[in-house]
């Protein structure tokens, strides 16, 4: 079961992590102001970041569950 796997648990942590900093980088450019000013740049970073740990998890995560482990 999908649910009780810790590696599909973690691959889903890390895309709700994504999608979190995703949205707050969104409704800061959404606002602008100081804070876009500020931190635009380094939320769409951290979602890089974020996005590749992700895509890195669930490409683990596939690869092992393909070959049965």
């Amino acid at each position: 079961m999908l649910l009780s796997d810790p590696l599909f648990l973690l691959a889903a942590a890390a895309s709700l992590v994504v999608l979190v900093v995703l949205a707050v980088g969104i409704g800061g450019f959404g606002r602008g102001g100081e804070f876009n000013r500020k931190h635009g740049n380094r939320m769409m970073r951290w979602r890089l970041y974020a996005q590749f740990t992700a895509v890195a998890l669930i490409m683990v995560f596939v690869y092992f569950r393909s070959k049965g482990a």
